[in-house]
């Protein structure tokens, strides 16, 4: 099976995705400042955790995504056929 990415901007596909996969929106500690949230990313159990990132709303995390012209580029399944939480924010 191959693994296969797909990038959206549609706030209720990028949501359902994180959920699914038990993440919350956050942002890295300390690049928070007048652009919004600061460096943006999805706290998935087991990572990076709360000493590096600050959980934010979605509103806030979206506000940010909106306001820098991102998009959420994710996989679905690795090749292997596990799910995958691989993403990365891409420019539109």
């Amino acid at each position: 099976m191959a693994s296969e990415t797909k990038t959206t901007t549609d706030h209720d596909e990028i949501r359902r995705w994180v959920e699914a996969h038990d993440g919350r929106p956050a942002s890295v500690r300390g690049t928070e400042g007048e652009g919004g949230a600061g460096v943006l990313r999805i706290d998935f159990p087991g990572g990076a955790g709360e000493d590096e990132l600050r959980p934010i709303s979605w509103e806030e995390w979206f506000d940010t995504f909106d306001d820098r012209n991102l998009a959420f580029l994710h996989q679905e399944h690795k090749s292997s056929g596990e799910d995958s939480t691989f993403f990365k924010l891409v420019s539109r």
